[in-house]
């Protein structure tokens, strides 16, 4: 493609083309002299992957500038965010691990990285394949189900909740919660998403601090009751705490709901592959692996400038504002052979779907193994899937990414 001058592009994220089809302004923003200034939200989109790479393992470049700049910068970029005004959520989803940097960043990280370690995670696999099989046994007869709706999402917040220590019939509130909390990061939100995104914080404060009153008393297998062990012995606050299980409980629902329906969509969109996966079930693995490159769920994050940096042939200042499409670096054919192509067996697929530096996703070992379960399950339990929706709508937005619905038919093997 011939390279265009910026001002030539547009970019409406909450567009039913956009969710439709974001690659084709993925690849229009990739063919630009220089990165793509979304002006509604004052940030340069990368979408290049060496540009996107570059910037997430520049470990000068931070999620959260809150740290480096005044007080007085920080209210007025806050209140520019309109993340002003809202207790709860700035007290336990602005300040959170995910959030946080440098020391503050690294201690957390540490307290939950040795709770998500290889063992903790390979001892869930009997736990997900018996719920997989518990709700396939319920839908099996079935003639046509919604993928979505009826069964991916309920796996992986049932599957987080269990490892977290909560009750399997607590899982749909937490998703709804999760679902308000996250959809408020997305550019374009309105004072009714900050309502909602506010009351469902104070809700799930409330409601955690019951689950950690209970585990003061009598502490169990879990990771809450471990983490609240790693409290007393002072390496996390109170409120660090339930900032911590808030962002665990958000970040295994959402984004493992969507891949799990963008990953079922494409097995479908190219059934050459789901024949080859049949048929070969060594490449589950590559097989997951493609489907967070094809489709990422968490297309987007931003990163801060702490000081004056070159990215993409143009040199900007410090405190300049970086969108990180990872969705887009995801397809980017100077990185990628045949980017818009589905291949099951895609060696090497060096994605960042898991983004990347001191922010690399700590959960993705869990969604993995929740993928590579279900979808190995599915291809054993049924000789036929097939979409009953031939154009299934995808969520509208920069920062998710993921069909509302998946209408499929099925035929038990």
């Amino acid at each position: 493609m011939t390279s265009i001058p910026n001002s030539h592009l547009s970019l409406d994220p909450h567009g039913a083309e956009f969710a439709r089809d974001p690659y084709a302004i993925y690849e229009a923003m990739r063919a630009l002299r220089e990165p793509f200034y979304y002006d509604d939200i004052e940030t340069w989109m990368l979408t290049r992957m060496a540009d996107v790479e570059a910037v997430a393992l520049n470990k000068t470049m931070l999620r959260n500038n809150e740290e480096y700049i005044s007080e007085q910068a920080r209210l007025a970029q806050q209140k520019a965010l309109n993340f002003h005004d809202m207790p709860h959520h700035e007290r336990f989803v602005q300040i959170n691990l995910l959030e946080s940097e440098g020391d503050t960043h690294a201690r957390l990280r540490k307290v939950v990285f040795r709770e998500f370690t290889p063992a903790m995670i390979s001892r869930q696999r009997a736990a997900i394949q018996a719920y997989v099989d518990h709700l396939l046994d319920q839908l099996s007869d079935h003639e046509e189900i919604d993928f979505v709706g009826d069964f991916a999402a309920h796996v992986p917040g049932h599957i987080i909740g269990r490892v977290l220590g909560v009750p399997d019939e607590d899982c749909d509130q937490l998703r709804h919660w999760s679902e308000e909390v996250v959809r408020f990061f997305d550019p374009g939100r309105d004072d009714a998403d900050k309502a909602r995104a506010e009351q469902a914080t104070k809700e799930f404060y409330e409601y955690l601090l019951t689950l950690l009153a209970e585990r003061e008393k009598k502490p169990q297998e879990d990771l809450l009751s471990r983490l609240v062990e790693q409290r007393n012995a002072g390496n996390l606050s109170q409120d660090e705490l339930i900032s911590t299980a808030m962002l665990i409980l958000m970040a295994g629902h959402g984004s493992t709901i969507d891949v799990l329906g963008s990953g079922m969509h494409a097995l479908l969109r190219f059934p050459d592959q789901h024949v080859r996966l049949r048929e070969d079930p060594s490449l589950m693995k590559t097989a997951v692996q493609e489907m967070f490159r094809f489709e990422s769920p968490l297309p987007f994050f931003h990163r801060f400038a702490t000081e004056e940096t070159e990215v993409g042939g143009k040199t900007f200042p410090a405190g300049t504002r970086f969108g990180l499409l990872y969705g887009a670096a995801n397809r980017d054919p100077k990185r990628f052979e045949n980017a818009d192509q589905f291949d099951v067996g895609r060696v090497p697929n060096r994605h960042m779907a898991f983004g990347g530096g001191a922010h690399f996703c700590l959960g993705n070992h869990l969604a993995r193994l929740d993928m590579d379960v279900i979808f190995t399950t599915l291809n054993t339990r049924f000789s036929q899937i097939a979409l009953a929706d031939p154009s299934p709508e995808y969520k509208r937005g920069l920062s998710v990414r993921g069909p509302k619905a998946l209408r499929v038919g099925w035929t038990r093997a």
